[in-house]
């Protein structure tokens, strides 16, 4: 298979995985918001350690809200989503290994993919409460404005539900749960992908990142002029 052939795949194949999983994100998202009342939970499969748990934030993944609001993280997530873009274009073109490419498409869908909420749900839905279900509604008739959209959280594991023996000091006799984050599909695409990049392409992972300083320091260059000509100035 010619280079060209195996880049234009491998494009393909990483476009496809992105729209794959912003299809599930959003389409979860948007089936909990409108059938779900706030803070509604299920059992999934009837497993105790497995929920749908319907809540929103301000936009920090599994569940968390940040201060400064969500249009300060909705750039900042736009800003990497964009690096992240052009990060792609550049592992695709050099060949690099699939499995390295869908990683990246994990992480990049995964930031899109909640980008969505904050953009677009402030402006089209009406808002969730404990005692009413969400509705799509005409634009600009919404719980919001633009940029100003919750994210939708809906996957909760408590996979260990106890507490602590008594006989320890301090935390005795409180609650515990192990992994208490409630997360959403776009979290997970996330947490995969950066995961799996670390552990098993870090190798990868750092040519990739010097990419992307190397692109910062030809901008520098370019603004600055070449370091090579000012020393030459510099002797004449």
């Amino acid at each position: 298979m010619s280079r060209l052939n195996k880049t234009s795949r491998n494009g393909m194949l990483a476009l496809l995985v992105i729209l794959l999983i912003l299809f599930a994100d959003q389409w979860i998202k948007i089936y909990v918001k409108t059938h779900f009342y706030l803070h509604e939970s299920v059992h999934i499969n009837g497993w105790e350690w497995a929920n749908l748990y319907f809540i929103e934030n301000q936009g920090m993944a599994f569940g968390m809200d940040m201060l400064g609001g969500t249009v300060l993280l909705c750039l900042f997530r736009i800003l990497a989503v964009g690096v992240l873009s052009w990060l792609l274009v550049q592992v695709i073109r050099r060949g690099l290994p699939l499995g390295f490419i869908v990683c990246v498409c994990l992480v990049l869908a995964g930031a899109a993919g909640n980008i969505f909420d904050n953009v677009l749900y402030g402006a089209c839905f009406s808002e969730s409460t404990d005692w009413h279900l969400a509705q799509s509604v005409p634009i600009g008739q919404g719980y919001g404005t633009w940029f100003t959209g919750k994210v939708v959280d809906m996957f909760y594991f408590p996979l260990i539900d106890t507490h602590w023996p008594d006989f320890l000091p301090v935390i005795g006799g409180d609650h515990f749960i192990f992994f208490s984050p409630i997360f959403n599909f776009a979290d997970a695409a996330i947490t995969c992908g950066a995961l799996s990049m670390v552990l098993f392409y870090r190798q990868l992972l750092q040519e990739a990142l010097n990419l992307f300083q190397q692109r910062h320091d030809n901008e520098d260059d370019s603004l600055t002029g070449h370091p090579d000509m000012q020393a030459d100035d510099d002797n004449t």
